[in-house]
């Protein structure tokens, strides 16, 4: 049996640092009301011109580099992005331009936050059947874009960056299982109602969420969806070494690691340092946790989140 595996991680934010305090000087918010709430310290937000398909090659450079591909040797690129460069062509394929690679498939995936995990659980299909033999997974935003930064219940959440793995083929258990959900009779909820036609912008291009709603269904999912994961491969949440979730907010992390018996030393949580970066926010979690030493091979780790549609899901891997 051919399973895929994650063969090296990597990530990429923007220079550009908001922090609370600045957030402070120009709405009516403070510091310890978005730590209190989020855990939110600070946010990178893209410079002028820094595109969705910049900040995935930045990010996508690391991870080959991690694990010891070129560019040549990628025959697979989804990107999950929720603000692709354009209409078209894809942001998979402008990354793909930018890599020069002219081979193989490129697409992207929209699932808003659980981008990620939607296109890591397709790239894994594609890999375990043979059809690919190198994918790139990239999870891409530049959020800041679709914010109105004078309202201060969605501006001081959400942040820009990106994140990206490549997947190789393997004899050994990488990938267990991906468990995928959506519900769109919750569209309303958390939402950018916004088209373009006949040349003009229709609708609100800005994000709307109705916070308390998002909350209190992301934490019943986070948990049911992550126990599907743990129980269909016969595991329990004491087995894992790591649990990484999407970062949106500290209160929701602590509360679905806490339904499922994780440890929170075993949670890696980035959230404090760059905010909710909505289909980066995984892969960023998950590079920092390599990077830094805690995720070794071997180590059982499960990934979930949660986003807009709204849509839900997890992965279970062997690291």
């Amino acid at each position: 049996m051919i399973y895929s595996r994650i063969a090296g991680t990597g990530s990429y934010l923007p220079e550009r640092v908001v922090t609370n305090q600045e957030l402070e000087s120009r709405i009516s918010t403070s510091d310890e009301w978005i730590v209190s709430r989020t855990g939110i310290e600070a946010r990178h937000v893209a410079a002028e011109g820094e595109l969705t398909s910049d900040l995935a090659l930045n990010a996508a450079k690391n991870a080959m580099a991690a694990a010891g591909v070129a560019a040549d040797d990628i025959d697979l690129i989804v990107v999950a992005t929720t603000t692709p460069d354009m209409v078209f062509p894809s942001t998979a394929c402008l990354l793909q331009a930018k890599l020069g690679i002219k081979r193989g498939a490129a697409f992207d995936v929209q699932a808003v936050c659980t981008g990620f995990i939607y296109a890591l659980a397709t790239a894994d299909k594609f890999v375990a059947s043979g059809a690919h033999k190198c994918a790139l997974v990239v999870g891409a935003e530049v959020f800041s874009r679709l914010l109105d930064w004078n309202d201060r219940r969605t501006c001081v959440l959400f942040g820009d960056g990106a994140g990206a793995v490549v997947l190789r083929p393997s004899d050994e258990p990488g990938i267990y299982s991906s468990h995928l959900h959506s519900d769109g009779s919750y569209s309303h909820i958390l939402r950018v109602a916004s088209g373009i036609a006949e040349g003009q912008i229709r609708g609100n291009p800005y994000l709307e969420m109705d916070g308390q709603a998002v909350f209190k269904l992301a934490v019943r999912v986070l948990d049911e969806c992550s126990r599907e994961a743990l129980e269909h491969n016969g595991f329990k949440g004491t087995d894992l070494d790591w649990f990484v979730p999407h970062q949106a907010n500290l209160r929701i992390i602590n509360a679905t690691a806490d339904k499922m018996g994780v440890p929170r030393e075993r949670v890696v949580t980035t959230v404090a340092r760059h905010g909710n970066t909505s289909a980066a926010s995984v892969p960023l979690a998950l590079d920092k946790a390599v990077r830094d030493g805690r995720i070794q091979p071997g180590h059982l780790v499960l990934l979930e989140g949660v986003g807009g549609g709204m849509t839900w899901g997890s992965v279970l891997l062997r690291f």
